[in-house]
């Protein structure tokens, strides 16, 4: 009996642990190197976009110390759109807003340092479309896809670490030609982070 009292009040006591501190946050500089997939006219004109480097902020909630939640956020980002057979001329821009939401798997034998793989979706809205003088082009306004992340936080102490962090948004869109389809263009990014961990 005082075995299974010890017991229950140690998996009480972990339980206690584990839901102090159930959320993390992290700040990161996110490179953007676009898949730039073509079909169509789009391919002919290697219609393309222009790789950039972004502010990120994401929110991890732990439901246990191994699962959790991540929500990558960002402000809308301008993405400029090209064409590679013009001189890599740019023709219009859009403001993209890709929140990302994922389920993680995170490693803990490893000491200070703390692995994990995620799978999830994306939706990125694009909005504030703009050509340039005598270009009439225009894109679906939404696409939603899946994504898949790995990453390790490197605890300095119990609450601080630094952050990397690489994942695969899957983003797609129709492109138009004066209201005509002309093809398809396949954005799908490489997100490659670096960044500050705080785990509350």
């Amino acid at each position: 009996m005082s075995k299974l009292v010890l017991g229950l009040l140690a998996a009480l006591s972990f339980n206690a642990i584990a839901q102090e501190n159930p959320w993390m946050v992290r700040v990161r500089a996110t490179n953007l190197n676009w898949d730039n997939g073509q079909t169509s006219t789009v391919q002919a004109l290697d219609v393309n976009a222009k790789d950039k480097t972004i502010p990120e902020f994401d929110i991890t909630y732990f439901f246990n110390k191994n699962v959790a939640a991540e929500l990558v956020l960002t402000y809308p980002q301008k993405v400029d759109i090209r064409a590679g057979t013009l001189g890599n001329a740019k023709l219009s821009e859009v403001k993209a807003l890709p929140p990302t939401l994922l389920l993680q798997y995170h490693f803990t034998d490893f000491g200070p340092l703390k692995p994990y793989v995620g799978a999830g979706v994306n939706y990125t809205r694009f909005s504030s479309y703009k050509n340039e003088p005598g270009v009439d082009t225009s894109i679906d306004k939404s696409s939603v896809g899946l994504a898949a992340q790995i990453g390790a936080d490197y605890m300095l102490t119990k609450n601080w670490g630094i952050n990397l962090d690489v994942k695969y948004i899957n983003i797609k869109t129709e492109v138009y030609l004066a209201g005509a389809h002309v093809g398809n263009l396949d954005l799908s990014p490489i997100a490659t982070s670096v960044g500050v961990t705080y785990k509350f």
